[in-house]
């Protein structure tokens, strides 16, 4: 508790969203922006994203051997800066080591999206799953920049989810798994989640069945509160933060204003209509039996969760990543008390110890760098 009070004053500014970390928005310093037009993207349910592109960037430079990959996928409504406070020089994504592909999913306003559609507009976009997302990364990695294998695949979040659904259906792509405060089957807390932050926006008069105009404001307003301002916080950072209850109403009505227009409402529905779907056990050949997806994963696998995360309760990582071989499970910063914002880069215990808990397993993987040789 003393920790996260001795923090608030120095990063209340960087708290508008624990979804998304401060660094959002692309700056003419940052690696260009790039999409990879796939064609048809068939989708596991018989339907296709027509005209489907994938957005994305790249930091560092691939070696001759293209030995050195390492494929960051990102969290519900982020986007390819989720993780940019792991990534630079002497960080544990460290681009003079590493050549990184920083993926944006589909449905986040980049890659194709019920936003950005134009053959398939706002609600006539069709239903994916997060094996979507994973495949359309598979198609980019092997058919635009011919990776066949990668050190690692690492996530936060629904990142962290893409990542272990990474193990279990390309389990030999990849010689690592760093999955932070992820699921491998979305419960049934996650899901009451995701349903009441959709009813949010469908029951404003202004959504008009996703046929808006304008945004529908305060359905995003109200959706934002039970995301960004309860799940992916803490009642702990809370009592930190304010002496007395009612000092969080105006607070709460700032972060609203700051936070309502960041992402598409159609974009969240969707996204969240996968979250809620997920099971690796639904994998082709796995029945529905998550425990046995999840022992099929031949990569090395570090899981970091958080403590008391409210989106995705950190019970089921802890519990079903006993099922993969040789797992490491920490918990994020112990002794600190925030969550899935543990995840979100907005304090520095829980970004120093992601960077050096991350860098240590690659390094370990990779046998302090021989290995990328």
């Amino acid at each position: 508790m003393r920790r996260i009070t001795h923090f608030f004053a120095a990063i209340l500014s960087l708290l508008a969203c624990p979804a998304m970390p401060p660094a959002f928005a692309h700056t003419p310093q940052q690696p260009a922006h790039q999409l990879y037009n796939e064609g048809d993207l068939k989708l596991e349910s018989g339907e296709a994203i027509k005209d489907f592109s994938i957005s994305y960037v790249t930091h560092g430079t691939l070696n001759a051997k293209k030995s050195n990959a390492i494929l960051m996928v990102t969290a519900i409504s982020g986007n390819h800066h989720r993780l940019d406070f792991m990534i630079g020089p002497g960080k544990a994504l460290d681009p003079d080591k590493y050549f990184i592909v920083c993926t944006d999913a589909i449905g986040n306003g980049l890659t194709t999206s019920p936003s950005n559609s134009k053959v398939q507009p706002r609600m006539q976009f069709p239903k994916f799953a997060i094996r979507d997302m994973v495949e359309s990364q598979y198609r980019l990695m092997k058919e635009k920049l011919g990776i066949d294998h990668v050190v690692a695949v690492v996530g936060p979040s629904m990142g962290g989810m893409q990542a272990l659904q990474w193990g279990v259906s390309h389990p030999d792509f990849m010689d690592a798994l760093v999955a932070m405060v992820p699921l491998a089957k979305t419960p049934a807390w996650s899901v009451a989640v995701m349903e009441a932050s959709r009813k949010a926006i469908m029951n404003d008069p202004a959504w008009k069945d996703g046929n808006y105009e304008a945004p529908p404001e305060k359905g995003l307003k109200l959706f934002r509160d039970i995301v960004a301002l309860l799940a992916a916080r803490t009642p702990d950072m809370y009592a930190a933060q304010f002496k007395s209850g009612p000092d969080v109403l105006p607070w709460m009505a700032e972060q609203e204003t700051a936070l309502w227009k960041l992402f598409d409402a159609n974009d969240w529905i969707y996204q969240s209509w996968a979250y809620d779907r997920h099971d690796v056990g639904t994998t082709a050949g796995f029945g529905g039996d998550t425990a046995k997806a999840l022992g099929s994963i031949k990569a090395k696998t570090l899981i970091l969760t958080g403590t008391k995360d409210l989106l995705n309760p950190e019970f089921e990582p802890n519990q079903m990543g006993q099922n993969i071989a040789g797992v490491t499970i920490k918990t994020i910063s112990p002794g600190t008390v925030t969550g899935h914002a543990s995840a979100g880069g907005f304090f520095p215990a829980d970004v120093e110890f992601l960077n050096r808990e991350t860098g240590v397993f690659l390094d370990g993987v990779t046998d302090g760098g021989k290995k990328l040789n």
